[in-house]
């Protein structure tokens, strides 16, 4: 083994991996970098933003924040892992259905924050809904057609 690096053994998007990486890198860097995961996305780096949340063991953890090896033997989902098969999940589809992307560097976090949330509250309010989002930020929008699209997708996985 290399100097200052590790082999972590991760679950991500529902797939073992072994990854080999430096131990003094984060989550996210863990993803981008070693995992071509581009999908999550670099924001501030202090955790204030959001851009950067993952699931880790079903709740939004700021991988900007979080070591690497902090993450060993855990299961990540990024957006990448989101979609079922060839289908979108349904936050991605309501999404899509309301516009309510602009520049879309936001919405990675904003889906996975949505997406614990609606495992932990199938029926949340809009104040639910603005609360559990209040740490993702958006500079494009007015947040409404992002919490139409979080009732939306609920309606949707209501049987």
């Amino acid at each position: 083994m290399q100097p200052g690096k590790r082999v972590l053994h991760l679950k991500v998007n529902g797939e073992a991996v072994d990854v080999l990486t430096e131990t003094r890198k984060t989550l996210l860097e863990v993803l981008r970098e070693d995992l071509n995961l581009t999908g999550t996305k670099h924001g501030c780096e202090l955790g204030e933003c959001g851009t950067c949340t993952v699931l880790v063991d079903g709740e939004p953890v700021l991988s900007c924040l979080m070591l690497g090896a902090e993450a060993e033997g855990s299961e990540i989902l990024s957006v990448e892992g989101m979609a079922r098969g060839s289908e979108p999940h349904p936050l991605q589809q309501a999404f899509v259905a309301t516009g309510a992307a602009q520049c879309g560097y936001c919405i990675p976090g904003m889906l996975l924050t949505a997406k614990a949330l609606l495992e932990h509250n199938p029926h949340p309010s809009r104040e639910d809904i603005r609360e559990a989002l209040s740490g993702n930020l958006c500079r494009c929008t007015g947040y409404t057609k992002i919490i139409d699209a979080v009732e939306m997708a609920a309606r949707a996985e209501t049987p």
